[in-house]
């Protein structure tokens, strides 16, 4: 059995719907604006429509070279790596090139050949890692998107959604050798030639916070542009596709949400949730502590309250460990569900005694003798 406290907290804080950016002039024919550490949506258009995807396909390709490899590997260049058509970093048969030079060039320089050479060394062959990537995908919940190779050259099976290719950068974002990869402007390599790599995303120079991104083209899927950027501990990703003004749309996105949206703390890391009942223990009462700080983005129009459901066990018997799963807590915001965490013991507290039990026991009976008798 559980018991659920309901906790109304008034710090002026509401939850709205993500905004559809119909209205704001912009060129792409999808395009999604997403705060990284939660995932919210803050402006869409079409955000779930399938779209070729071009060289932005290259983020799921880093990103399983980093989970997958490791980046101090030596890869010899195979025949099948070389010669790739668009961009490429002019990889030759039988050069031995560091894993993590070929990741670089795949962002910076959006090396076809790199990706290929990435996915061959990752499993062996270019089906095996596409069929890594799309698995990848789909536990990721990027249900919109399909992988038909490691670059985005042009396949009309191969497609994702802006919003499933915020989905991939916000995982990638975990990873902090990504995260360098990601932010470098250059990067000077290992090679005897073609070792000098300039970031194509000009994001990381003309934007303020810019720390983040991945061009890409194909006469078919038009420019795609992923950009992300930093600002007063809040990260936002910008996603357009088919956008002929890619970067001035991506930046006029991320002014967007960095001018209406701030991270406002809803709790901390071990922060005290409640106080609840034990029952036969050394001390009656136990503090519930949160197991996982919660933060959200809201916009200061955004100011009526937060609703905070705490669902504990119905009965907490001693003895009782500190650290241990005791319910959770749930964060509402207008209503609707965003945040789901574990609530667990703040302190340890030790059964009583079976001599103490029978003396509290015996304490209570004459007290409600007592009462009983002088009502």
């Amino acid at each position: 059995m559980k018991k659920l406290i309901c906790i109304i907290i008034f710090i002026n804080l509401l939850v709205g719907n993500s905004v559809n950016a119909a209205n704001h002039n912009l060129s792409g024919q999808s395009y999604v604006l997403m705060e990284e550490n939660s995932g919210r949506v803050l402006l869409e258009s079409n955000s779930h429509q399938r779209m070729p995807m071009a060289s932005t396909t290259k983020i799921m390709t880093a990103l399983l070279a980093i989970e997958k490899g490791n980046l101090e590997d030596v890869v010899t260049i195979d025949e099948e790596s070389i010669g790739i058509e668009g961009s490429s970093i002019y990889l030759k048969l039988g050069e031995k090139v560091i894993l993590r030079e070929l990741v670089y060039g795949l962002i910076l320089r959006s090396g076809n050949d790199s990706a290929v050479a990435i996915a061959n060394h990752i499993s062996g062959s270019l089906e095996g890692f596409i069929d890594e990537m799309n698995n990848k995908a789909r536990a990721l919940g990027a249900l919109d998107t399909s992988f038909m190779n490691p670059h985005g050259l042009h396949n009309d099976n191969h497609y994702s959604s802006a919003y499933d290719l915020g989905l991939i950068t916000r995982a990638a974002f975990k990873s902090r050798e990504f995260c360098e990869i990601f932010s470098a402007k250059i990067y000077k390599g290992e090679r005897e030639a073609n070792n000098y790599y300039v970031n194509k995303n000009k994001t990381l120079w003309e934007y303020n916070g810019g720390d983040g991104g991945k061009t890409g083209y194909t006469t078919r899927s038009g420019r795609c542009l992923v950009s992300s950027a930093s600002r007063d501990n809040m990260r936002l990703i910008a996603v357009s596709l088919n956008a002929p003004n890619w970067f001035n749309d991506n930046y006029s996105l991320l002014d967007y949400g960095f001018e209406n949206y701030k991270i406002y703390r809803i709790y901390d890391e071990n922060q005290q949730i409640s106080i609840t009942d034990v029952i036969d223990g050394e001390k009656d009462k136990l503090a519930v502590i949160s197991e996982e700080g919660f933060y959200y983005p809201l916009t200061q129009k955004e100011k009526k309250n937060i609703k905070i459901d705490i669902v504990l066990d119905k009965s907490i018997k001693a003895p009782v460990n500190k650290g241990e799963v005791i319910g959770y807590v749930e964060v509402f915001l207008n209503g609707r569900l965003i945040g789901k965490d574990r609530i667990v013991a703040g302190q340890s507290i030790k059964k009583k005694s079976f001599f103490k039990r029978i003396m509290d026991n015996l304490k209570d009976s004459a007290d409600n003798q007592y009462l009983q008798k002088h009502k």
